[in-house]
């Protein structure tokens, strides 16, 4: 297929390697297709990739559902999912899935690209440290924050912590509440309800 004709020196096409460029969230769907399993996310116009969580990771999240779920955070108003897109401001690309989110009931109606949703419907974020510790600990709380999510947990199992960030302004969270074993902790009651969580609980330690 011959190329279509250009009138001056200075418009010519682009070569054709930089026309087959993928775009970055082509390439993370790339990824995603190829590494099935394993969490894609674009951070700080950055695909960063995090292998399949463990059992213990597994352990945390069912153990917090549970609690959230007893809670009353399962109605009218707000849902509890986990692995779901945030569409983050601060790249024209950039995208996070969090393990777990408290989310408005409405989001299905606030997608904006590529199955990720408003930051403006999620009232909690949280992450389950892995592999990606220094991701969760440093990265995540500036993007969250730039993007007004409320509260960001972190529960570190590598350091036996759990994080509560909470206020954010000017991309930084403005308080930083670390709860360790042994203790228990409130989570804001601006996600929908009162809950108490044990620190024990949340890391999986052993009872």
């Amino acid at each position: 297929m011959s190329a279509a004709a250009v009138e001056g020196p200075f418009e010519q096409a682009p070569p054709l390697e930089a026309a087959e460029q993928p775009t970055l969230l082509e390439a993370a769907e790339l990824i995603s297709n190829q590494l099935v399993g394993y969490r894609v996310e674009i951070v700080g116009s950055q695909i960063t990739v995090t292998p399949p969580p463990n059992a213990s990771h597994g352990k945390s999240l069912s153990r917090l559902m549970r609690a959230l779920f007893a809670a009353g955070l399962d109605g009218e108003e707000v849902e509890v999912l986990q692995n779901i897109g945030i569409w983050l401001p601060d790249g024209p690309s950039d995208y996070a899935v969090p393990d777990l989110s408290i989310v408005d009931a409405d989001i299905d109606d606030h997608v904006i690209e590529y199955n990720c949703y408003d930051p403006a419907v999620f009232r909690l974020v949280l992450e389950v440290t892995s592999s990606n510790l220094s991701d969760d600990l440093k990265r995540k709380p500036t993007v969250y924050a730039s993007a007004g999510v409320p509260v960001y947990v972190i529960v570190d199992r590598k350091n036996q912590r759990v994080m509560v960030l909470t206020d954010p302004k000017d991309s930084e969270y403005q308080v930083h509440a670390v709860h360790h074993p042994g203790q228990s902790f409130t989570l804001p009651e601006s996600i929908g309800a009162t809950v108490t969580l044990s620190v024990d609980d949340v890391l999986s330690a052993k009872r």
